[in-house]
């Protein structure tokens, strides 16, 4: 079990710190770079990012049911965790939305030099990650502070 959760909270770091990174520090300084440069940059950091993502989400899921279901599942869990289930299944629902559409549309227009496409791209890249940034911050909190709730 105890493995389960550093592993757990290690996936959890990793995607919500990465995202934090993305959005609060990386975002601003970037800005005032050229339009080609700037997409070209995104498009690598994402590239290495999301792999990471995916494998964080494997972790989290294979040892959030694991810890779930070793402590006698659904019905023996507290408020804290079916809000978990729910924020990370949200969480990981708008990750494939992000990987598998604009993401994808976002590398074949860097790839075709359509700079104003793979802009619009990253707009909503940049929208879906500001969600999840929020709804894992949330989440975090709701994991540190869950087994204190009345």
């Amino acid at each position: 079990m105890s493995l389960s959760v550093a592993l757990h909270a290690l996936a959890a770091v990793v995607w919500v710190g990465g995202m934090f990174f993305a959005y609060v520090l990386l975002r601003p300084s970037v800005a005032e770079l050229a339009a080609a440069d700037r997409l070209s940059l995104w498009r690598r950091v994402f590239g290495r990012f999301f792999p990471w993502v995916l494998g964080c989400i494997a972790v989290l899921l294979l040892t959030g049911y694991h810890m779930l279901f070793a402590m006698g599942g659904f019905a023996g869990a507290g408020m804290h965790v079916h809000i978990m289930h729910l924020t990370g299944w949200v969480m990981v629902l708008l990750f494939f939305h992000l990987y598998f559409a604009p993401w994808r549309r976002f590398q074949q227009a860097v790839t075709g030099g359509a700079l104003d496409e793979a802009g619009r791209q990253l707009g909503t890249i940049r929208t879906v990650v500001a969600i999840n940034l929020a709804l894992g911050l949330l989440t975090v909190a709701i994991a540190a502070s869950g087994r204190y709730w009345g």
